[in-house]
């Protein structure tokens, strides 16, 4: 029988492989946002299936940046059709439909969580990205990426300007030890790396005396009133704030 304090001490030590696998990765990643904060751009994020649990943690979320234009089309969530879900994050051309709305351009830097790294629409969001000039931040295992397979001419370990590695194993799950059927961790080390990034932007953006537009809690005095004039800032450009 598996005890709380099993789970917990796996979970604990992958998050501190992945910070010290990453720490270099984190600080090319802060940089990139940075980068959109001083030149007054946006940053992109991006994911299918459950990965747009990680692009759920960036948009609109307390503590989060607020300059953030999250990319979404409805038959990739899960809870909209499960199965229908999986064919469409395969489904080839269906990036450059989501960029008609609105791409990123030279300024702006596309986030994609994708754990497999492989399926079309994934890919095929940080081509499109990178031929309009945008730097890529891919957040992904480079151990799923190479396990998993050949849906695309590329992949998200190819594409990413700069990658962060999730160490997460083929399959995703993580328990038991010897055979993981269950327990499955990207979405936790996801977050995890995505806090990695802001809590860098706020540390060195603060220092430089730029203001880091960040989101507050709308449910703690005077949440509402510090929001306010970020709503009337980004709510223009990034039509889901509305």
């Amino acid at each position: 029988m598996v005890s709380a304090t099993d789970i917990s001490g796996s979970v604990a030590k992958q998050l501190a492989d992945v910070e010290q696998a990453n720490a270099e990765a984190v600080r090319e990643a802060a940089d990139l946002v940075l980068g959109v904060i001083r030149a007054d751009a946006l940053v992109y994020t991006a994911g299918a299936g459950h990965s747009l649990a990680a692009v759920a943690e960036t948009f609109y979320r307390a503590g989060g940046l607020a300059c953030v234009y999250p990319l979404y089309h409805p038959d990739l969530l899960p809870l909209h059709g499960a199965v229908s879900s999986t064919k469409t994050e395969r489904r080839t051309g269906l990036a450059a439909e989501v960029l008609a709305e609105r791409a990123p351009g030279p300024d702006d830097v596309l986030v994609v969580f994708s754990t497999s790294g492989s399926n079309p629409y994934p890919v095929e969001l940080c081509i499109e990205a990178r031929e309009r000039g945008a730097a890529v931040i891919a957040i992904t295992s480079r151990a799923c990426v190479a396990a998993a397979p050949k849906r695309s001419s590329s992949n998200l370990v190819e594409q990413g300007t700069v990658v962060l590695d999730s160490l997460v194993i083929p399959g995703d799950a993580s328990y038991p030890p010897d055979a993981p059927r269950t327990a499955p961790l990207s979405t936790v080390v996801n977050a995890f790396l995505w806090n990695l990034v802001l809590a860098q932007v706020y540390d060195r953006g603060t220092a430089e005396g730029l203001d880091v537009p960040l989101w507050r809690s709308s449910n703690v005095e005077g949440g509402d009133e510090a929001n306010a004039a970020l709503l009337e800032k980004y709510g223009a450009i990034v039509p889901r704030l509305r």
